[in-house]
């Protein structure tokens, strides 16, 4: 009988704060075309020519304001879901890096080593969006096709806006949140505006108000559109006005327009407008990781303080907290169960 089995993929990881680790990475990660989507001469120009020179220094210092004892944070906490999941099933449970390692092929193997041919594959990102989700499956297409094509892979859907997913998040933003704030910010990892364009099939984006409409073709691969809907559901949950809630993107690069409010223009901004208690929470990640601990909590904070605020509350991701693990559990039953078993 065809053996089941579980890979957990996540963004990745240096290997070390080390320069040339940090460089090495980035290398891995910048060239990606679904991360810079230039032809690969211009990309290569670019992340090889330019950001690979100064880049690696700067980010490998960043790296050790949040490297622990053990290593990487999002590497932990990414084998801490592994663990807990691994308790609540019978199969193999695995992890995989979209880049560096484990990478997504020695996940494979792994559970091919011990007798998997059907793989459920958990891409762990709530939205799609071409540099996040895309990426995963085309790389572990390509990988499957080359090295494993006796493997079949299942893959789990975006669940940005599903049920089980909206109750967990709000209810751990329910216990970190101060008593008392002026706003809570939710700021999501940005993307250039032509990526959403080029993720629509149905060719009806308008980046604009349409993100709000209730029933659009493009929503599906729209990453803006589903930002604005985990904000919307969840602020529904906790019941918080809308006008107390803002939600902006961060990490942009390069000098290419990408999709707004930017999160550090927000973050100087919002004490002239009065907010001086900030709460400020990252749901397009489910672990804290470079992008929150350092950019947010660490950057954000300098900034929003140094801008006239006053208070500044950084809400840590979900980690591996026991009702993100039921979420983990419950969507990947359910590709399980999908799975036709042949005797």
């Amino acid at each position: 009988m065809n053996k089941k089995g579980i890979l957990l993929v996540n963004l990745g990881s240096p290997k070390s704060t080390s320069v040339p680790d940090v460089k090495e990475y980035l290398d891995e990660f910048l060239m990606d075309e679904k991360v810079i989507d230039y032809r690969w001469f211009f990309r290569s120009l670019l992340v090889r020519g330019i950001i690979l020179r100064k880049r690696p220094k700067k980010s490998a210092e960043a790296y050790k304001t949040v490297w622990t004892e053990q290593g990487s944070p999002l590497i932990i906490i990414t084998e801490q879901i592994r663990e807990k999941l691994q308790q609540r099933f019978d199969v193999p449970v695995e992890i995989g890096m979209r880049y560096a390692e484990p990478s997504i092929e020695n996940g494979i193997q792994k559970l091919v080593s011990q007798g998997v041919t059907n793989i459920v594959l958990f891409p762990l990102y709530p939205q799609y969006a071409m540099s996040t989700t895309e990426t995963v499956v085309d790389k572990a297409e390509e990988v499957r096709k080359e090295k494993f094509p006796g493997v079949q892979i299942s893959y789990v859907e975006p669940f940005y806006g599903r049920d089980i997913y909206i109750d967990c998040l709000a209810e751990s933003l329910r216990e970190k949140l101060p008593e008392e704030f002026d706003a809570l910010q939710f700021s999501y990892h940005g993307v250039p505006e032509r990526h959403l364009y080029k993720t629509d099939p149905t060719n009806t984006c308008k980046i604009g108000d349409c993100c709000h409409e209730e029933s659009r073709p493009s929503h599906k691969f729209c990453y803006r559109h589903q930002c604005y809907k985990t904000t919307e559901l969840v602020i529904e949950k906790l019941g918080i006005p809308k006008e107390k809630t803002i939600v902006s993107f961060q990490s942009r690069l390069g000098r290419d327009k990408w999709i707004e409010p930017y999160t550090d223009e927000t973050l100087e901004n919002l004490p002239k407008k009065g907010v001086k208690n900030l709460a400020i929470c990252c749901p397009a990640f489910v672990s804290d990781c470079l992008e929150t601990l350092e950019e947010i909590s660490e950057e954000g904070r300098e900034t929003f303080l140094h801008s006239g605020g006053k208070e500044f509350h950084y809400l840590p991701c979900l980690n591996d907290e026991e009702r993100w693990i039921d979420v983990i559990e419950t969507l990947c039953r359910e590709k399980l169960d999908g799975f036709y078993l042949v005797g």
